[in-house]
């Protein structure tokens, strides 16, 4: 399905007209209209919790942006944040094309819908199928320089504690890692001098709504396997925003891990959010065990100056 919508149009009207089986049909004039030439032009694939965010940061900053959504329920509170919105799905070759067209940068920030099990196909429709059909036009499009793909640390798999960088092998626990890596590669391998390809793989997710209190708490006075000695990996939201708006202004390329500069433990991190909280403390049962988990090292933040945030 794919609907272009004009912020300048009523929502009344948009809904009113809505066919997703008929993808509109717009000349290059009307695309270059609604795409100022002399803006930034700048598309999000996803907008989701980061994308959203994203979009309404670029907005203000005066740019062009036009952001993507597979549910028109949303277009009200997106319009609010983006200056164009295509409704649409990844494996629409003419909303792709669509929405390639003059752009200067792309971040694909895709990611199954939050309301379906995100099993194995799910993942492969959502990720495989929307970049191999984004890399069939690339080659059109000469303006478009800078292509993000948000991916996750997850590629890396079962470290049992060891630090790894983004020259460290891949391993995978389950499909899902498997399909974010194959997705990358796709991207990178389209990587050149006129087009550069960043792959930045994200830490677990916090932020406004995603606070880490809602995601600890449940654990209050409860007794846990293990020392809590694993490591943790998170990133917070807006330093996602801003790890994204620095690879675009200096055209990155290549991979970047994204996870907090201030590595800590389980027990570390639950420890300062309970204490911030007031909360009764996780009780470790050493006599259960716990498997390890990866810890990436060395994250982009540390590299390029982006000031972690310390929210619970």
């Amino acid at each position: 399905m794919q609907k272009a919508v004009n912020m300048n149009t009523s929502l009344t009207s948009i809904l009113s007209e809505y066919n997703f089986n008929k993808p509109p049909k717009l000349s290059q004039q009307q695309i270059e209209t609604s795409r100022p030439l002399d803006k930034k032009n700048l598309a999000i694939l996803g907008c989701g919790y980061v994308g959203s965010k994203l979009a309404e940061y670029w907005h203000k900053q005066g740019n062009f942006v036009t952001g993507t959504t597979t549910n028109y329920h949303r277009i009200a509170s997106l319009s609010q944040v983006a200056s164009q919105l295509v409704v649409m799905k990844g494996d629409n070759l003419s909303a792709i094309q669509f929405l390639l067209q003059n752009q200067d940068t792309i971040v694909i920030s895709v990611a199954p819908p939050g309301n379906k099990v995100a099993n194995e196909a799910l993942y492969e429709n959502t990720y495989l199928h929307t970049v191999r059909n984004l890399v069939k036009f690339l080659n059109q499009f000469s303006r478009l320089k800078q292509i993000v793909y948000l991916s996750s640390c997850s590629v890396y798999g079962n470290r049992e504690g060891r630090w790894v960088d983004e020259t460290s092998s891949v391993a995978f626990l389950e499909r899902r890692s498997e399909v974010l890596y194959e997705a990358e590669k796709i991207l990178l391998e389209k990587n050149n001098d006129k087009q550069k390809v960043c792959v930045l793989r994200l830490g677990g997710i916090y932020g406004p709504g995603r606070e880490l209190i809602k995601i600890f708490g449940d654990l209050a006075g409860m007794t846990l396997p293990g020392r809590g000695e694993r490591f943790v990996n998170w990133i917070h939201r807006d330093d996602i925003i801003g790890a994204i708006d620095f690879a675009r202004l200096n055209q990155l390329e290549g991979i970047y891990n994204l996870v907090s500069d201030s590595p800590l433990t389980i027990k570390q991190q639950i420890e300062q959010i309970f204490s911030h909280y007031n909360l009764p403390s996780v009780i470790w049962d050493s006599s259960k065990r716990v498997q390890s988990k990866t810890v990436a090292a060395m994250p982009i933040c540390q590299r390029i100056g982006i000031a972690p945030l310390a929210s619970y």
